[in-house]
């Protein structure tokens, strides 16, 4: 199974045409949050299906700049990963949107003990696979992907608390554009590909038992 993700598309999509037969050609396709840039439903939905056009096993969720009617339509569609799990094989998919709480006051934001239970929520669908794949939009607190301009960390700690008890696989993230990169928490392998207006995307490949993933930048 190829698996491609990306999120914090806000809007610009340029460079899915760019990275069009790798998602044409994956078995999944997961979007990762911020699909536009303070925008609802209107806004959203063109990115929406542009994306499953390219993709139509596509599963997605809102981020922080997006408005929480872009959640509902996502839900409605059945393809909503924030709260939700999915299961494809032997690989459960569980995440949570929207973002930790910010100085800016952003229309999709959750306090720590709600994300706890967003996450655990999809977990519970997923409990039983061998392979989890993890996918807040916010990252872990304290990590090499959480770093804004200033040094500070402002991932979720709720995030970082749930990798430490349940250790998924692989945890997918965005959020903090500055950060994109990887890095690890105990076991779990921890990524955050970036603004896909910048070119971050995610590859990972689950073959024989063995689920492998990198950052790669659309050339």
């Amino acid at each position: 199974m190829k698996i491609i993700a990306f999120g914090d598309i806000h809007e610009k999509i340029t460079n899915l045409d760019l990275l069009s037969h790798k998602i044409s050609e994956a078995d999944l396709l997961l979007i990762t949050g911020d699909l536009t840039q303070f925008g609802g439903l209107k806004t959203a939905a063109p990115v929406i299906e542009k994306l499953r056009s390219l993709n139509p096993n596509t599963l997605m969720q809102a981020g922080n700049l997006d408005h929480p009617e872009v959640e509902g339509y996502l839900e409605a569609l059945g393809i909503s990963l924030h709260g939700r799990g999915h299961v494809l094989g032997e690989i459960g998919i569980f995440g949570c949107g929207g973002g930790n709480p910010s100085p800016f006051n952003t229309p999709n934001e959750f306090a720590e003990e709600e994300i706890a239970q967003i996450l655990k929520s999809g977990f519970e669908s997923v409990r039983d696979c061998p392979v989890k794949i993890m996918v807040p939009h916010a990252p872990p607190y304290d990590t090499k992907v959480d770093i804004v301009n200033n040094g500070l960390h402002v991932g979720s700690k709720a995030v970082r608390d749930f990798i430490e008890k349940y250790e998924p696989r692989l945890c997918l993230c965005g959020h903090i554009h500055e950060a994109a990169g990887e890095d690890y928490v105990g076991k779990t392998h921890i990524i955050n590909a970036g603004p896909f207006f910048e070119g971050g995307f995610v590859v990972a490949d689950y073959t024989s038992a063995k689920l492998t993933a990198g950052l790669r930048f659309v050339t």
